[in-house]
């Protein structure tokens, strides 16, 4: 599976962002768990949304809660993550990921690359 991240860019405050991953490869996206991961410089990588596969359950971690939502598109093999209300402290390079098994965990199989997200006061 490859998976193709796109969207990031430089924001103020309180505006919105929409990161786009497009999957491709033997697995079909609709079979696929997704996430998105997010690492600040010095911090550790975090998830902060993922959508299963299938019925398409959500996770949100507790910073983007509210903000944050993270949809799927099967026809596409594409996932999305709609980023509103930005703060300062969403900077970070922004990962895709996917797996056929893990969903809220951190042990996902598949990622793509990453895509700057900065968020100017």
């Amino acid at each position: 599976v490859q998976l193709q991240a796109s969207g990031g860019g430089l924001v103020q405050a309180g505006g919105s962002l929409r990161l786009s991953c497009a999957a491709s490869g033997r697995i079909f996206g609709s079979y696929l768990n997704m996430g998105w991961f997010r690492q600040a410089p010095g911090k550790e990588r975090e998830l902060i949304a993922a959508i299963s596969a299938g019925e398409g359950d959500t996770y949100y971690g507790d910073p983007v809660k509210g903000r944050f939502t993270i949809s799927r598109d099967n026809a596409k093999n594409t996932v999305y993550l709609q980023m509103n209300s930005l703060k300062p402290e969403d900077t970070a390079v922004y990962y895709c990921a996917a797996d056929t098994i893990v969903f809220t965990s951190g042990q996902y199989k598949f990622w793509g690359q990453g895509t700057q997200v900065t968020v100017s006061n």
